[in-house]
């Protein structure tokens, strides 16, 4: 798959709510995970640990009241999107949060991702 694909692909499957399966499918081996500085996971190397990552966050939601991910704009190896999510966290509360999300693909996977967003005061 070229970039486009990648990138069609995962905004579809996000948008079916099949993130995981995004990753499973999508995501290289050793795929790189960037987060804001001072988030408990800031670096994660290696599909594993993006998984793990992912699972986590999942795990810590107590209910999602709705998502949105913008259509992909992709520039040569890499594309981007605007990811909302409005969840009720378990012992947090509700929030809306968005962020813009960007990912690198090489030889039709995804190498690495970093999410720019507001930390939480």
């Amino acid at each position: 798959m070229n970039t486009q694909q990648v990138a069609d692909r995962l905004v579809e499957l996000c948008r079916l709510g099949e993130n995981m399966q995004a990753l499973n499918e999508l995501y290289d081996t050793n795929v790189v995970s960037k987060e804001m500085p001072g988030y408990p996971t800031e670096l994660c190397k290696g599909k594993d640990e993006v998984l793990k990552k992912s699972q986590d966050w999942f795990a810590s939601v107590e209910e999602f009241h709705g998502s949105e991910i913008s259509d992909p704009i992709v520039a040569g190896d890499h594309f981007s999107c605007k990811m909302k999510m409005d969840c009720t966290f378990k012992g947090q509360g509700r929030m809306e949060m968005e962020e813009v999300c960007v990912y690198t693909v090489n030889n039709g996977k995804i190498t690495e991702e970093q999410f720019f967003y507001s930390m939480p005061n």
